[in-house]
């Protein structure tokens, strides 16, 4: 007969053996990997080169599923809504942080996900048309001052990352600039080029040939230190603002997965992003490998979403 204490112990042995054993089974059939935007973006790029990594290490097949709409909310809330198995996962960027403060949300953000890890980050590069009287961020900050919301810079959109990024750049700096929004980096970039608009957060990929060929003038870049693939170009904490923002890439699945499972994830991302392949492929876009930690991924996101509220709050940011 168990003793009290046996029978505790001999309780908890049965209710952690299947989930050992689920892990130590793990994967046994294909991973789905949801994409919240459409095909053929950066997101979908980075997720399928991802996919046939782990695909290869994990031994199963990872399919990737493209479920956009509703800036990214839809394809997120069916991956948290999925069993917490490990065979349903998602990828998100800072849209993710972002949209608490824009919509209301059907999930937490925090709490109804369980964080896998980082996959990549980017700088945005403080990008200005040729014809700005503006050689540096304090030649920028001095001539906005100068004229007061005359400026104009572009975004990809009102509430998204590159109009956040900007509004806050403006607070720290103590400027104000005139916001044009475009439904998509790729006119909001055309009008930057051709002078339509003053400025804007670009990316690396998008910001380089045009730099190159003296199109569009660099000032800087987001990050905290200077990237690879311009280290002649300074960061803008380097020119006296104590600002930086990074763009980021990473995966997650639904609460409650099985930490056995959640650490074998993270040990499989982290060994791929690390890869020359993928290392490789993150770089002709201007990205940088960033592996990492479950909780340091957490503690991204848990950072930005107070973040970008302060900044949608601030600047009385408001979408439809």
């Amino acid at each position: 007969m168990f003793t009290g204490g046996l029978l505790s112990a001999a309780v908890a042995a049965v209710a952690v053996w299947p989930a050992a054993a689920h892990a130590d089974e793990y994967p046994s059939k294909p991973i789905k990997l949801i994409v919240p935007f459409a095909a053929g973006g950066g997101n979908d790029g980075i997720a399928r080169t991802l996919g046939q990594l782990l695909s290869t290490s994990l031994k199963q097949p990872v399919v990737i599923e493209n479920r956009p709409g509703a800036g990214g909310k839809l394809g997120v809330e069916i991956g948290l809504r999925a069993e917490p198995d490990g065979y349903t996962l998602t990828l998100i960027s800072n849209s993710y942080s972002v949209n608490p403060s824009l919509y209301k949300l059907p999930f937490d953000p925090v709490h109804d996900m369980t964080p896998i890890g980082m996959i990549a980050k980017a700088p945005f590069f403080l990008s200005v048309n040729p014809g700005v009287p503006a050689n540096s961020v304090q030649e920028l900050i001095a001539l906005a001052k100068q004229k007061p919301g005359e400026l104009t810079y572009a975004s990809s959109g009102t509430g998204g990352i590159s109009h956040l990024a900007m509004e806050l750049f403006l607070k720290t700096a103590g400027i104000s600039m005139t916001h044009v929004p475009y439904k998509g980096s790729a006119p909001a970039l055309t009008d930057t080029v051709s002078g339509q608009v003053n400025a804007m957060l670009t990316t690396a990929g998008s910001t380089l040939p045009y730099r190159e060929d003296k199109r569009l003038k660099v000032l800087a870049v987001t990050l905290p230190e200077r990237v690879s693939s311009a280290t002649d170009i300074p960061t803008v904490r380097e020119e006296g603002v104590p600002y930086d923002v990074t763009v980021w890439y990473g995966i997650i699945g639904p609460r409650g997965m099985p930490p056995a499972i959640q650490a074998k994830l993270n040990e499989a991302i982290n060994a791929a992003v690390k890869q020359g392949e993928m290392a490789d492929r993150l770089r002709t876009t201007g990205e940088e490998s960033a592996p990492g930690s479950p909780e340091a991924f957490r503690d991204q996101i848990v950072k930005e979403i107070k973040l970008w509220s302060d900044v949608v709050r601030d600047a009385g940011v408001t979408v439809n």
